[in-house]
C-alpha cells in the first residue's frame, strides 16, 4: 500500500513539473537587451487601432492587416528614442515582405510601425535591422503567428 502511494505522489509531482513547464513555454519576451538599449516589440492586428488613432496617423485598419511595432530606450527608461529601423518578415515557406517603418512621436514615446498584410493562422519569422543610438547596428529575430479576428 505504502508503495502504491509513493507512486501516486510521484506521479502527480512528475505531473505537476510538467505543467508548470508547460506554462513557463507559454511566456512570450517582447523585449531584447542590447548593451545598455532595450528594444521592445509586438506585433498586432489592426484594429486593435481606434478608428480616431488610424485616421490621425493614417494607418490602414483591416481584418487581414497587422502591424509591427519596434521601440528602442535605455534600459530602465520608459522614454523612446530615434533609432534606424529596418526589416522584413519570412513565412515557412521563405516568402519575405519588406517592413517599412515609420517613426511615430506621440509626447515623450517614440516608436517605429511597420504595417503589412497576412493570411490567417500565417506564422511569421522578423528579421529586423536595428541602428541603435549610440550607432551600434542590432539585429532582432522573433517568431509569432497571426489570426484574422
Amino acid at each position: 500500500m505504502k508503495r502504491l502511494f509513493a507512486a501516486f505522489i510521484s506521479i502527480a509531482l512528475l505531473l505537476w513539473a510538467a505543467a508548470a513547464a508547460a506554462q513557463g513555454a507559454k511566456i512570450i519576451e517582447n523585449f531584447q537587451d542590447f548593451g545598455d538599449y532595450r528594444v521592445t516589440y509586438s506585433v498586432f492586428n489592426s484594429d486593435f487601432i481606434s478608428p480616431d488613432i488610424a485616421r490621425q496617423y493614417n494607418l490602414v485598419r483591416a481584418r487581414d492587416r497587422a502591424f509591427v511595432n519596434i521601440s528602442v530606450s535605455k534600459k530602465g527608461d520608459l522614454k523612446g528614442m530615434s533609432a534606424g529601423v529596418s526589416g522584413n518578415a519570412t513565412n515557412l515557406i521563405q516568402q519575405s515582405r519588406s517592413l517599412d517603418f515609420q517613426e511615430v512621436r506621440d509626447q515623450d514615446a517614440v516608436y517605429y510601425l511597420a504595417p503589412f498584410r497576412f493570411e490567417h493562422e500565417e506564422t511569421l519569422t522578423f528579421n529586423i535591422d536595428l541602428v541603435l543610438p549610440d550607432g551600434s547596428t542590432q539585429e532582432l529575430t522573433f517568431r509569432r503567428q497571426l489570426h484574422k479576428n
